[in-house]
């Protein structure tokens, strides 16, 4: 890769892009790692122009691309943020200092409060230019490729970290191909003999599972042509992690995982999603309880389809995702595919809210002090999987796996929360603490003379509940203190 190439292909979605700050922060970025080497002995430049590759096929903006370039010169070399203030600008710059102040150990001797202090950071930096979390992801994408160059204790260091932190945000920003990646890469230097026993078997399954795949494909294809609807058809591979997973999680054995074969289908528009999706039920028996429509009700991190599992060709399992071609896009590239920066700095309003969510998120975890809860609360608002449920009126709502009839309850709002005295779900009394399913239709019964109870600590989910509660039980407090204070 050469800056010559980094010119070209942005060219071809920026015909207008402002070349000479590529140009300006390729050749500061060339001084500043002048005389430095990776350990693969490559020159340490050609790290640089990997990362502001991988931002252009993500097709973001030149300050990005830039950043990406200089995103290792305040870390790595004796440049600071004025060298670079002076040469390429004060955008491109800021991106940079967030980039190098995002520096996440989860060694041994970091403390939980180091550890807090770490995504406290990483929260705020996201919320005032997400692209700086864009660039770290790539950042750590790249570092992962090229991790065999580094001793086993570090590869597994950097490994752990990024299962633990880099793929859940990848998750949270609907970057679902840097996501999937992170995690194969990460399970292939933590447990490396699972990891290449699953390749084996993967790759000896592989004849079958492409007879079998292009069969159902070909069924499909007859049948939609009949129908009259453009269609995308395609295998889609099962990634070694999500494997890995459902054999810890469900003890099931490989041969039970990998016996289900995917399809995806891409078509043109939301409607023809849905009718692919009642061809698929004619042709083949669906599984009860193995459908989930994510278009009628998008995940928070912007994915939407359709999946649904068939009795396929043979009586095998077959699981089928149907999606558009821009949903598709979305799903790979997540919040990069909405980005509509300007070259005038103006953020277009479709981008800011779908980044609502993280500053809710900070809002709310502004009043934890202690690290273990910040830490606790943060796993569940960024990394855990969510319920979709509707109000009365047919709202939906996602909450995290696990959240209550209260949590639904604050969500709405506060008052709705503070003065909650009884829960509905689908027509019928539930206890507060009953945790929500998926498609559960809830409603809440107030009383204005109903408080919160301590007890609700015990068992809702959300940040955000659990934050307004201890807030009001404060307010009482000081209300109380105040009144002995004055006799």
């Amino acid at each position: 890769m050469t800056v010559e190439n980094i010119i070209s292909k942005i060219k071809e979605y920026l015909p207008q892009a402002d070349t000479s700050k590529i140009i300006a922060s390729y050749e500061l970025a060339q001084l500043a790692h002048e005389n430095q080497k990776r350990l693969s002995e490559e020159p340490y430049i050609s790290h640089c122009l990997a990362v502001a590759n991988m931002l252009i096929d993500l097709k973001l903006d030149v300050s990005t691309v830039c950043a990406g370039l200089l995103h290792d010169t305040i870390e790595e070399s004796a440049l600071n943020t004025d060298d670079l203030k002076k040469s390429v600008g004060e955008e491109i710059t800021s991106l940079v200092d967030g980039v190098t102040k995002l520096s996440f150990k989860l060694h041994p001797h970091t403390t939980e409060q180091q550890q807090a202090d770490n995504f406290r950071k990483m929260l705020l930096a996201m919320a005032k230019d997400i692209r700086v979390i864009i660039i770290k992801l790539v950042d750590r994408l790249h570092n992962m490729r090229t991790l065999e160059y580094l001793e086993e204790d570090k590869r597994k260091e950097n490994a752990q970290e990024t299962l633990e932190i880099y793929a859940p945000l990848a998750h949270r920003l609907g970057m679902g191909k840097i996501k999937w990646e992170l995690e194969d890469l990460s399970l292939r230097y933590l447990y490396p003999e699972v990891y290449h026993e699953l390749a084996e078997k993967v790759a000896m399954k592989r004849v079958l599972r492409e007879v079998l795949i292009e069969e159902a494909k070909k069924i499909l294809e007859e049948k939609l042509k009949e129908t009259g609807i453009k269609s995308n058809l395609e295998g889609r591979a099962k990634h070694f992690y999500s494997i890995y997973q459902k054999i810890q999680k469900e003890n099931k054995s490989f041969d039970e995982i990998y016996d289900l074969i995917a399809l995806r289908v891409v078509v043109d528009s939301k409607t023809d999603c849905y009718s692919v999706l009642g061809v698929i039920h004619a042709l083949w028996k669906p599984i009860p309880g193995h459908f989930k429509d994510y278009i009628a009700m998008p995940k928070s991190n912007m994915y939407q389809s359709l999946h649904s599992t068939v009795i396929g060709p043979k009586g095998i399992p077959l699981e089928v995702q149907i999606r558009t071609v821009e949903m598709h896009k979305v799903a790979e590239v997540g919040i990069s595919s909405h980005w509509y920066y300007k070259e005038s700095g103006k953020r277009d309003e479709k981008l800011e809210s779908k980044l609502a969510w993280l500053r809710q998120i900070i809002e709310w975890h502004k009043e934890l002090k202690d690290s273990r809860e910040f830490m606790e609360a943060l796993k569940v608002d960024l990394f855990s999987d969510e319920v979709f449920v509707f109000t009365p009126k047919g709202d939906v709502k996602d909450l995290p796996k696990g959240a209550t009839s209260v949590d639904f309850a604050y969500s709405i709002h506060s008052d709705v929360g503070e003065h909650c005295m009884g829960a509905k779900v689908n027509s019928k009394m539930v206890p507060l603490k009953y945790e929500l399913k998926n498609g559960d239709i809830v409603e809440i019964i107030t009383s204005a003379s109903h408080n919160p109870s301590r007890d609700w600590l015990k068992f809702v989910k959300t940040s955000k509940a659990k934050s307004k509660i201890k807030h009001w039980f404060k307010a009482i407090e000081n209300l109380e203190m105040g009144r002995k204070a004055n006799g």
